[in-house]
């Protein structure tokens, strides 16, 4: 019984996708708190220029406020785009490095070139 009332007291953090660019994090706030108490909204930019990728989280203090959340807002259209939200996901742990690099390649298409012509 007391892990059911723990568990209704944990904030749900809510993806919300397709949002246009222009979208800031307290416009994300104002949006999401006409369904509960927000405790934090924030819009993904790109690290380099610092442009909104066109999503974001929220976080509700309850669970009861993020459903009405995913009921209202989920396909709902704001500035003529289908916005999408649902609970968010753990993010997947990801390799260091990328960038299309490809470090045991050096460059060249196969492994055995044994280089000449030069």
């Amino acid at each position: 019984m007391l892990c059911t009332v723990i568990s209704k007291n944990l904030a749900k953090k809510l993806y919300i996708g397709n949002l246009p660019y222009t979208v800031n994090d307290d416009e994300l706030r104002e949006i999401a708190a006409k369904f509960g108490n927000v405790e934090s909204a924030t819009i993904i930019s790109d690290k380099f220029s610092g442009r909104s990728k066109g999503f974001g989280f929220v976080e509700f203090s309850n669970d009861d406020d993020a459903q009405k959340a995913i009921e209202a807002l989920n396909g709902s259209e704001m500035d003529k785009r289908k916005i999408v939200v649902n609970e968010a996901r753990p993010m997947e742990k990801r390799e260091r490095g990328g960038g299309g690099f490809n470090r045991d390649r050096g460059g060249f298409g196969r492994r055995d070139f044994q280089g000449g012509g030069y």
